[in-house]
């Protein structure tokens, strides 16, 4: 899994608008499906009806002749009419006479579209012949058609366009909870970096001024606890300030010894994965050289192995491999359901909520990955850990 975006929340508010935005586009094509149904058969209703009305007065000046026909016995010189072709069809649809290019399908009072004809059938129980039917037969000639594909792709055009801008308001106003959430969750992150400082620094350096060796091993051990605590909050604070006040700060890319900088960065975090037990298994190459700010190596470097550690199992292990073109490290904690996996760079978003943490580590891993190029692989087993794999040219 590849994961290069350099904001959750973006990302979050995204899909959230897209899916939105789907799902009124689709309710939109529908209504105006059905208003282009509706408006279909009105425009064929209309036409069907200035037929019918042709048709009906038609039929009145024809039936006499039709009637003269009949009673002169002869079934030669059936009567055509001048306006329309003519047939006379028997009850089960088979032909008596017929001047018609196509026969009906459907032998019922009324007009009807069948094909590229309109037929309008005259039933002439009513005056007296039983079981027999007229059919008046014209050709359509699309025209009515054609006015509805114009005027339905006019209008659809400009309705589609007035309900899509419509629904992009509507998305904004329905996602602006989320984001106002999201600028009151970022201003105590602001403030809450501000505030860590000065106390985190004052118990860090008077920690590394305290001579362990004239206290007692019971002292010791409590010191031990406070300088793990103190450094937990040193990091959180480190990305806090990092997430924060990216924009703000200055940064050299250099050429960095990658091997000794992790290296330095495993014993900074020595008491931590020593008070959970943890075993490390190390594949560390002599002297590989990565051209990148040295702080935004130390943020990648702190949040991989922060998160092996926290969400690995007491007396679990850790595998860390450093090659010229990769980083990887492998623990084996708690691991990431795989719906889950997609949705872990995200801003504020833990795949485990038993877990303490912000949610913003990957995040930060992610941010820095999309700067330099870098591209992410993540494979995890729920219940059996994760490794998390990141590569450079």
């Amino acid at each position: 899994m590849s994961a290069i975006n350099d904001s959750g929340i973006s990302l979050a508010e995204n899909r959230t608008f897209r899916a939105f935005l789907a799902l009124y586009t689709v309710m939109s094509i529908l209504i105006l499906a059905l208003m282009g149904t509706i408006y279909y058969r009105y425009q064929k209703e209309l036409m069907l009806s200035t037929h019918r009305l042709s048709m009906q007065l038609q039929s009145e000046s024809y039936m006499p002749r039709l009637q003269q026909w009949l009673r002169s016995g002869s079934w030669d010189g059936f009567p055509e009419d001048l306006a329309y072709e003519t047939g006379l069809y028997a009850e089960d649809k088979s032909s008596i006479e017929s001047l018609l290019r196509a026969d009906p399908r459907l032998l019922e009072q009324g007009i009807r579209k069948e094909g590229a004809y309109i037929h309008f059938v005259v039933p002439l129980a009513s005056y007296g012949i039983y079981g027999t039917y007229l059919v008046f037969e014209t050709e359509d000639d699309g025209l009515w058609f054609r006015e509805f594909l114009q005027n339905s792709l006019i209008f659809g055009i400009v309705i589609f366009s007035v309900l899509i801008v419509i629904g992009f308001f509507l998305s904004k106003l329905f996602i602006r909870p989320m984001k106002e959430a999201v600028v009151l969750l970022d201003n105590f992150i602001k403030d809450t970096t501000h505030e860590l400082n000065t106390p985190v620094s004052t118990i860090l350096s008077n920690i590394e001024m305290l001579d362990t060796n004239a206290i007692n091993e019971s002292e010791v051990k409590k010191i031990r606890r406070i300088s793990i605590a103190a450094r937990t909050i040193s990091t959180i604070y480190d990305d806090l300030t990092y997430l924060v006040l990216n924009h703000k700060l200055a940064y050299m890319n250099e050429d960095i010894d990658l091997s000794s900088l992790l290296k330095e960065r495993l014993e900074y975090f020595r008491d931590r994965y020593e008070q959970k037990k943890l075993t490390l298994h190390m594949t560390i190459d002599d002297i590989v050289i990565l051209h990148i700010d040295k702080t935004k190596a130390i943020r990648l470097i702190d949040n991989l192995l922060s998160n092996a550690i926290k969400y690995n199992r007491m007396g679990g292990s850790i595998t860390i491999l450093l090659k010229p073109d990769r980083f990887s490290i492998q623990d084996t904690g708690i691991g990431i359901d795989k719906e889950k996996i997609d949705r872990i760079f995200e801003r504020y978003m833990r795949a485990d909520n038993t877990v303490g943490g912000f949610g913003i580590g990957l995040n930060i891993v992610a941010m820095i990955a999309k700067e330099y190029e870098y591209k992410i692989e993540v494979e995890s087993t729920p219940r059996k850990g994760t490794s998390i794999t990141v590569f450079w040219s």
